[in-house]
């Protein structure tokens, strides 16, 4: 637990507080209709509580809580749990966006359907996305973590059960239904990440937390490739697959019911206590008159941010893309091996966890948000290369290490993503950020999906894993040019101590303009 400086504190009890002892004009940036950026310095008699900018007639101060809990920066035990809890309904989401793609062509005969159509039931995720995202974002800022939590935790487990009307050849459509409800709830889960580990995680601990929080998706994804192969065989008889499906469908419902009657229970809106500087400055900043496409406004003026949603939507497209179609590349080469399309599906995901979990604790220690995302963005491309030189060799043992390879940082350049866009924009909404680079995912998702399923199948799996390959050039050539502004950073390192100084050297510069705002505060 940190605290402010005790002397500084007693200050910013209250509006009946005794002035402190300074020189003339000391308080004048403490003047209620005077906003200040976390990254500029402001005068210590303010910033060095940062509730105290939050006054009437300015910016709002957070209704839920009080000057004295905003004055000490403490973390919350409860955060893992929230955090892990988060990471399991994600995990449950994101097993049901590739449930139907791992096995697409058993789907395929059970519903008598095209491979298109099933294409077009993990595609459905991203396309629901796009409209959703500014509505569920607004959302975010006006109700808190928790009701979001709550809705897309009950939206995902409605549409598990809503698919268990589904188990007949003649009901495609009812699991397509299914799969739109889940894929709402996708919406209310994929910009979350950023936002816990801002509102419940440290300074040291953040990027660490937004790869936990993104492990948690990626799991699923991992499961979705490796159970569905197991519990659903490929056979003819279409009552014994309605059968096995059935299994698969009580399983995740189930498990989707666990995990909504949890986050009821366990989820709470943020700690008492703001676990950092900048998330107590991003507290007493907040406005809720703040004009909320303005903000949106904002984000795009900044050019490295727009050049991030760009490079973002490139690389987990690629990602996108390379999931839905995995099943069909790897059956055309090596005939009746559904198992291992699944397992190579695995172990892309799994060592791109591994991945994201290094580089969110790199982060957390070397704070070089640009270089590490330039050189796992160039790895990533190594890595597609070679999976795609070797994916028609004939040998899966190869496939294997090369998809581990390429999955590493393919998936693993995820959360990195998350935290340095935060890092480019605060003190705008984290939920905003996100969901901006995921909107960019799906985008070019559904446009890579698309495209590589119809190269594939007039041209083979070479000319369109080269398709990829070409845009992931072009993101990591894009990605060199954005700036390592990191102003969460900056914000952190804002103590009241250099604070002090600064305020104390521009004194010495001007004194008497700071004067008229000392007899505003007092009036």
């Amino acid at each position: 637990m940190v605290n402010e400086d005790p002397n500084l504190r007693e200050y910013d009890d209250g509006p009946s507080a005794p002035e402190p002892a300074l020189p003339a004009g000391r308080s004048a940036s403490a003047h209620p209709s005077v906003s200040i950026h976390p990254s500029v310095s402001a005068h210590p008699s303010s910033s060095a509580h940062p509730s105290t900018l939050a006054q009437p007639g300015g910016l709002a101060h957070p209704s839920s809580s009080c000057p004295e809990e905003l004055s000490v920066i403490k973390v919350s035990k409860r955060r893992w749990v929230v955090v892990l809890l988060f990471s399991c309904y994600s995990m449950c989401n994101a097993f049901q966006w590739i449930q139907y793609g791992s096995i697409n062509n058993i789907f395929m005969n059970f519903y008598g359907v095209s491979a298109f159509a099933i294409d077009w039931l993990s595609m459905c995720y991203m396309l629901t996305y796009i409209p959703l995202l500014l509505p569920v974002a607004w959302l975010l800022e006006k109700f808190g973590l928790r009701t979001i939590a709550l809705t897309g935790s009950a939206l995902n487990c409605l549409g598990a059960w809503v698919k268990l009307g589904s188990l007949k050849p003649h009901l495609f459509p009812v699991t397509v239904l299914g799969q739109i409800i889940c894929s709402v709830a996708q919406v209310f889960i994929l910009g979350m990440p950023s936002r816990i580990a801002s509102v419940w995680f440290g300074a040291n601990e953040v990027s660490t937390a937004c790869s936990m929080a993104v492990f948690g998706n990626q799991l699923g994804i991992a499961i979705g490739f490796l159970v569905p192969p197991v519990l659903v065989p490929n056979i003819e008889d279409r009552d014994k697959l309605a059968y096995h499906i059935s299994i698969m469908f009580y399983i995740i419902g189930g498990v989707a019911t666990l995990l909504f009657i949890l986050v009821i229970i366990v989820f709470k809106e943020k700690p008492k206590h703001p676990p950092s500087r900048a998330q107590s400055l991003s507290y007493a900043l907040a406005s809720p008159d703040a004009s909320y496409f303005s903000s949106i406004v904002r984000l795009f003026k900044n050019l490295n941010f727009v050049l991030l949603v760009i490079t973002y939507g490139l690389n987990a497209g690629a990602f996108y893309a390379l999931s839905t179609l995995l099943n069909r590349m790897v059956i055309l080469h090596y005939p009746g091996e559904e198992v291992n399309a699944g397992r190579i599906g695995l172990t892309i995901v799994i060592a791109g966890m591994l991945g994201a979990v290094i580089s969110g604790i790199w982060l957390d220690r070397s704070k070089t948000y640009k270089e590490t995302t330039l050189v796992v963005y160039i790895m990533t491309v190594v890595g597609m290369v070679v999976y795609t030189l070797t994916l028609n060799l004939g040998h899966l043992w190869v496939v294997f290490i090369t998809a581990g390879t390429m999955g590493f940082f393919m998936t693993g350049y995820l959360p990195l993503g998350f935290e340095f866009a935060v890092e480019l924009t605060y003190p705008e909404s984290e939920g905003m950020s996100s969901g901006l680079l995921n909107v960019s995912a799906q985008v070019f998702g559904i446009i890579f999906t698309i495209s590589q399923g119809q190269i594939i199948d007039n041209y083979g799996t070479m000319p369109g894993n080269i398709f990829l390959c070409v845009f992931l050039t072009l993101g990591a050539a894009l990605t060199a040019f954005i700036r390592a502004d990191l102003r969460r950073q900056k914000a952190n390192k804002e103590t009241p101590e250099n604070k002090l100084q600064e305020e104390e050297e521009e004194e010495e510069e001007s004194n008497t303009s700071k004067a008229p705002t000392t007899v505003s505060e007092n009036l």
